[in-house]
């Protein structure tokens, strides 16, 4: 049953991501890394993705015509979903790679998976950071913009891989007699848990990032 409920859960996701990406091709975000932080919340975030996508990324596309009457909860949470997806691609970057080796740190997977997701998270998400703040101000040049992504990007990353890794825990220990190998669908349905509650871990320190002036909201 599990087994099901999981290829219905990440069916669903990519569904959701696909009508986010037909949609950004037709209304392109004024933000260009936005386009791909929609279809990557709609991996995880799947109907939720959807609603908010419409609802408040349409106001952030090129051609939208409306005024932008948002208030902060949702800017924030802008915020956040940007900060998301650049964590869920390294995540889901270093899955394979740890699956591959056969790593273990202290004798665990468990501890190579924190290891390997968490500096490719880190990676991405001062990518994905860089690419929203530098195209805003150029003048500050590439490495100021680096810069400027580590000083916004590493509270708020850190708080989602704390709330991701808890669930991995979760999982390894708790859940299950032998936890699930990434080749099966219910390791990825799980992997969609532990983004979500990420998302929901690192949205108060985007709250904090952004009242304090050390990162933009959305």
């Amino acid at each position: 049953m599990l087994t099901v409920i999981s290829w219905i859960a990440l069916g669903i996701g990519i569904l959701s991501s696909i009508i986010i990406i037909f949609d950004v091709i037709k209304h392109p975000q004024m933000m260009t890394i936005m386009n791909v932080v929609w279809p990557i919340n709609g991996w995880f975030f799947g109907p939720i993705a959807l609603w908010t996508y419409f609802k408040w990324g349409r106001l952030k596309a090129k051609d939208h015509d409306k005024e932008d009457n948002r208030k902060r909860p949702a800017r924030v949470f802008l915020s956040t979903s940007h900060c998301s997806s650049g964590c869920t691609v390294g995540d889901a970057v270093g899955v394979p790679i740890v699956a591959l080796t056969g790593m273990t740190i202290l004798g665990t997977t468990l501890f190579a998976h924190y290891t390997v997701e968490f500096i490719f998270a880190y990676i991405f998400g001062i990518i994905f950071q860089f690419y929203a703040i530098y195209p805003m101000d150029k003048s500050q040049g590439a490495v100021g913009a680096v810069k400027a992504a580590i000083k916004a990007d590493s509270l708020s990353l850190i708080a989602f891989e704390i709330g991701m890794f808890g669930w991995m825990a979760i999982v390894h220990y708790l859940l299950f007699a032998q936890p699930p190998k990434p080749d099966t669908a219910v390791y990825w349905f799980m992997m969609q848990i532990a983004m979500i509650l990420g998302f929901l871990t690192s949205y108060p320190a985007n709250w904090i990032l952004v009242r304090r002036g050390i990162k933009e909201e959305m």
